[in-house]
C-alpha cells in the first residue's frame, strides 16, 4: 500500500489542490492527514489561496481515501462540523509493512518528545513545517513538512510512504528528504 502524507494545509485551497493532484499522479492508495486543515493560526501569514470552507469541501470529496486524520493545534470542534471524516483525535496508530506507525500532529508528542515506541517503529508528525526523515533512539521519525507554509527555506512539500521507503518531495518532484526502513 502506498500512503501519501500531507500536513499543515492552513486553509490554502491552492496548495491543497496541488497536493491532491500529486496524490493522483503518485497513484497513492490512501491519504494520511496530519492536522491544521483550515485555520492559518495567529503566528502565520495567510497562505496563498486562503479559502477554509472550500478546503473543507474539497477534503470531503476525498473522505473515502483518507486512512487517518489527526487534529492539529489550529483545529477546533467547529472545523469538525465542516468535515465529513473524523479529525479530532490527537493520534492514530497504523500498521504498515509489519511496523507500528504512530501518527500525530506534533504539538503533544513530537520528534523531541516521543511516545513509548520500540526500535524499528515509525513516528510521523507535522506541526513544525520542516521536513524530517531520520532515526531517533531506533525509531524512524518523519515529517512531510508543510504544503502551504514551509519554514526554514524548505519548499512546500508532501511525503510518500511506499514499502519501506519514506520520501519527502517538493511539488516539482524533487526529493527533499528520504529514508529507508531497514529490517
Amino acid at each position: 500500500m502506498k500512503l501519501m502524507c500531507i500536513s499543515d494545509i492552513h486553509g490554502s485551497l491552492h496548495w491543497l489542490q496541488l497536493a491532491l493532484e500529486k496524490f493522483r499522479e503518485e497513484k497513492a492508495d490512501q491519504l494520511v492527514l496530519l492536522g491544521d486543515y483550515m485555520y492559518h493560526g495567529p503566528r502565520n501569514q495567510l497562505p496563498e489561496g486562503y479559502h477554509p470552507a472550500e478546503v473543507a469541501a474539497l477534503l470531503n470529496q476525498y473522505k473515502s481515501h483518507i486512512a487517518v486524520s489527526v487534529r492539529g493545534n489550529c483545529d477546533a470542534e467547529v472545523d469538525q462540523m465542516l468535515l465529513e471524516f473524523p479529525m479530532m483525535g490527537d493520534y492514530a496508530v497504523l500498521y504498515h509493512e509489519g511496523r507500528r506507525i504512530y501518527v500525530t500532529h506534533g504539538h503533544g508528542f513530537s520528534i523531541g518528545n516521543l511516545p513509548p515506541l520500540e526500535a524499528g517503529n515509525v513516528f510521523i508528525q507535522g506541526h513544525t513545517h520542516i521536513p524530517v526523515a531520520d532515526v531517533e533512539n531506533g525509531v524512524f521519525v518523519l515529517n512531510p513538512g508543510s504544503i502551504s507554509l514551509p519554514k526554514e527555506n524548505y519548499p512546500p512539500s508532501y511525503a510518500v510512504l511506499e514499502g519501506t521507503q519514506f520520501t519527502v518531495k517538493d511539488f516539482a518532484g524533487k526529493t527533499v528528504k528520504a529514508i529507508s526502513f531497514s529490517k
